[in-house]
């Protein structure tokens, strides 16, 4: 992979950062995108300057289309190409019913979890097909078993936005498989980051371990270990495909 160029939304932590390193070490020039955390981004940087690999921290709201383009755009400027892609940024919310949320919540959840994905692969897509002149390239969508399960209880609106993505990810795999670009997801289970606690429940792997069928959750490494094979040719025949990472759940 070496003077190919990755870029990971969401990439200053958890899952996002732990791509952002297994991609650094697999040769990748990375591009670590951040919303708000400038120091997590750059403390990233440093890390991987540290062990002799090249990263750039971009900032940028994926709910925002104009700090979208601004995103790619500075990868541009930087590298003048780009190679893989990892839709990884997200949110999730408090947990609630729903006949508890309101429309500012799901608008919220829609607009950063779905429509900013489907506009980040856009500009991927732009880049990298061989329609618009690009040498194609690969692009990972991080979904969740959410999708499948639902999350009843917790954030149905969570888990909508994720089955959006798994749909996004089929459907976009077959229009650009002529244009040198694969598209598959990675499904993740109860992974251990700071997810759960900025969805207020900082106890939800503890709670819910006892209830996965390996008795543990996963942890960013492995979700992440996943998404690289499906980004490096190994994977070469590998499209729209949805690879669960869940531990069996």
């Amino acid at each position: 992979m070496s003077g190919k160029v990755l870029l990971v939304t969401g990439g200053s932590r958890g899952i996002g950062a732990a791509i952002c390193r297994l991609g650094s070490k697999a040769g990748y020039r990375v591009v670590v995108n951040y919303a708000s955390n400038k120091a997590a981004a750059d403390a990233l940087v440093a890390e991987i300057e540290a062990a002799a690999g090249e990263a750039l921290a971009v900032k940028g709201d994926v709910g925002s289309e104009a700090d979208i383009m601004a995103m790619f755009e500075a990868v541009d400027r930087a590298y003048g190409r780009l190679d893989a892609f990892v839709n990884n940024a997200g949110i999730v919310d408090a947990k609630a019913r729903v006949d508890e949320m309101s429309a500012a919540r799901l608008e919220r959840m829609m607009r950063i979890n779905v429509v900013g994905s489907i506009l980040c692969a856009r500009e991927a897509v732009k880049r990298m097909s061989t329609r618009y002149g690009g040498s194609g390239g690969s692009i990972v969508n991080i979904s969740s078993a959410a999708a499948r399960l639902g999350s009843p209880g917790e954030y149905v609106d969570y888990a909508a936005s994720k089955g959006a993505i798994d749909t996004m990810t089929i459907g976009l795999a077959r229009e650009v498989a002529l244009e040198g670009i694969r598209v598959n997801a990675v499904s993740p289970g109860i992974t251990d980051t700071e997810i759960h606690a900025s969805g207020g429940q900082p106890d939800r792997v503890a709670r819910m371990q006892d209830m996965l069928p390996m008795k543990r959750a996963g942890t960013a490494e492995e979700v992440a270990s996943a998404v690289l094979y499906l980004l490096s040719d190994e994977a070469s025949y590998i499209t729209g495909a949805i690879l669960n990472v869940s531990g069996g759940r």
